[in-house]
This record gives C-alpha cells, structure tokens and sequence, in this order.
C-alpha cells in the first residue's frame, strides 16, 4: 500500500493497524528547536480518544505516545521525528463473522478488490483508529504555528443529524462531550443520541475548524492552493464525503454583490470565502468545514455479500460510535494545522524576503 504520507516540505508518514500491536508515524522536515515532549500530546489525544463519553466507542486505548527519535533533550533536531502509540484494547474476536463478507458503505468491498487480501480486525487500516498519529503530528504544528505566528486553530462541532447550534460561545466547546458550541442544547443532543443508540442506528454530522492569525500571502495559485490542499487533507479524514472552504456550497445561492468581500482601510467587511481569495490566505480567519457520514458499522441488519458474490446478510458486532463526527473536531484541527506549517514553511523558502507597500489589512 502506497500513499501515506502527505505533505511538501513537512511530510508525515503514518502507519499500524486497528487492532495491530501499535499504530505509528515518522514527522519528517521540522525545523529543529521546537520544545516537545511526550506529555504534550496527551491533551489533543484525551479530546479524540474513545470512552469520553457513553455517545463514543468504549474501546479504552491508553495512548501513550512514544517519541523514538527526532528529538534530543526535549527539543526537536531536525531530523526525522518518531512516534509510536500502542494498542492495548483491541477486541478482535468481535469482528470473527465480518472475515468472508462485507459491511456496507465500509472500506471491506474495496480494500479486497484493490488489494486482494484485508484485515477484517476493526477495519485495519481503514479505521479511524490510523487518525491517533495524526492528532499527534498536528500538537507539533499547533505548537509551532502558535509560537512563530500567534496561530490558533480550533474547532466545534457545528451540525449533529438534523440539529444546528442556536447560539455560539467558544468557552463552552471543551466543557462538553460534543464540542458543541451552544451550552442551552446540551439536553437536547443527549437525548436525540441516547435515542438513537438504544435504535442501534448512526448519524452523520458537520464539523467546522477555525484557524486565526494567519498571515496573508500563504499558499500558491493553481495547484498549491491554500484551499485545495485543506480540502485533500480534510478528505482523508475517515467518513469525510464533502468539505467546504468559508460559505462553500451556499455560494451557489449568493449574488455577487453579496458573495464578495469588500475591503476597507480597517479590514475586510466579510469573510465569505473563508479566508482564502486565489488559493492564497487573504489574513483573515481561515474557515473550513467538513461533512462525515454516519458510521457504517451497525448492530443491525443489513444486505450484503460473501467473498463469493453470494447474498449474505450482515451484523456488526463490537464497539463502535454512533456518530463518528463527535470525536472528528481534533482530527480536523490537526490537519488543518499540518496544512498550514507546511504551507508556511513553502512560503518562507520561496517568498520569505518578498515585502509590498500595502498595509495588510486582514
């Protein structure tokens, strides 16, 4: 299997399976002297980890991360960074039926045709269980952006089935399972999830992350493009099926006269195109948001097929999230931070010395 590593000039490799003894990955471009350690990670891990709640997966994984190389007393030396996070909960006996038939809407039917052989263990690698690595990667990004540019990325979970924040308060998103940013609806979303797993069903959800403090001038014209490299990033997140940049498909509606963002001497007016303009960071808040689809893998009935071509009928067992996009929120605030320190980094080889007249007024 190739393809897995993303990235320029910080390129991240990552590696493991499900249920395999470790899960893992290789930083490779950081520049050195970033102070890290391993206990750094445990924050953004706790925030994606399962068990956080009864609305997530029970599998308990103690998520240890440690750092094998690239890092000399506690700051990183340029040289190629590894981490290894073990698995120690991994159930594989509870996936013994799914090993000759496969799941619908799962990775299964594909993984076999492409590869002629999968590993039916927790979905192998195609579980979310791979995304652990990259959470850990994006604490370095985070860390980095913050320190050099004042950076901050977060998100919030801004769509739950058929329910919308009615309010928006950024100091309530860490104080509930959801990272929901409207504290009065908390009631609501325990109950339509408590409903909803006791159906044994799924739902999808939506996901937006926020990076403020970017300077304008990052990305490049056509095919490094700010916006375009987000969105592969956000798409190889697990059940992502679409991603909009700032307004995103509810431009289709927009005029012009409303769509555009007009500028001032004190700054932007709007911020409809997320803070890009020309697949290049205009200095605005850089908006991106992403859709997951509900999990695939039910305790209920569903039609499908064996390795053969025959019908069969298909039962996940195991321990699974009702909605995967609870726990997305850090995973979609990694990669929106390695897109940005590699994004950085490019700038700064090729343009750091470029300097204009004009007041950047983001």
């Amino acid at each position: 299997m190739s393809d897995n590593t993303f990235g320029t000039l910080l390129r991240v490799t990552t590696f493991g399976e499900s249920h395999g003894p470790a899960i893992g990955g290789v930083i490779d471009g950081l520049p050195p002297g970033i102070e890290i350690e391993p206990e750094d990670f445990r924050q953004d891990i706790e925030r994606r980890a399962t068990g956080r709640s009864r609305h997530t997966s029970q599998r308990r994984e103690a998520d240890e991360v440690e750092i094998l190389s690239g890092v000399f007393e506690g700051k990183t030396t340029g040289t190629p960074l590894a981490l290894l996070i073990r698995n120690t909960d991994a159930r594989s006996k509870d996936y013994g039926n799914l090993a000759e038939v496969f799941r619908p809407a799962h990775a299964d039917y594909t993984y076999w045709h492409k590869y002629g052989i999968r590993d039916h263990r927790g979905g192998g690698r195609s579980s979310a269980r791979e995304t652990t690595v990259r959470v850990a990667a994006g604490v370095i990004a985070k860390k980095w952006l913050a320190a050099r540019y004042g950076i901050r990325v977060r998100g919030y979970l801004s769509q739950l089935g058929p329910h919308f924040p009615q309010q928006f308060n950024w100091d309530v998103v860490e104080d509930n399972p959801f990272f929901w940013p409207d504290a009065s609806m908390l009631d609501v979303l325990e109950g339509y999830m408590d409903a909803l797993r006791k159906a044994g069903d799924s739902v999808g959800a939506k996901v937006t992350v926020v990076a403020e403090g970017v300077p304008v001038g990052w990305g490049a014209p056509l095919y490094g493009k700010l916006d375009a490299e987000l969105a592969a990033a956000m798409m190889s997140i697990n059940a992502v099926k679409g991603v909009e940049i700032g307004d995103g498909m509810a431009v289709a509606g927009q005029l012009g006269t409303e769509h555009r963002d007009e500028i001032s001497p004190n700054g932007f007016l709007s911020n409809h195109s997320g803070g890009i303009l020309g697949g290049i960071s205009s200095g605005q808040d850089v908006i991106c948001s992403l859709a997951l689809k509900p999990t695939s893998s039910l305790r209920l009935p569903g039609r499908s097929i064996d390795k053969s071509g025959a019908e069969a009928e298909v039962v996940t067992h195991g321990r699974h999230d009702p909605c995967v996009g609870i726990r997305a929120t850090p995973i979609a605030e990694a990669m929106m931070a390695l897109v940005l320190m590699d994004q950085a980094l490019r700038h700064r080889a090729q343009c750091g010395d470029v300097q204009v007249t004009t007041p950047a007024v983001g």
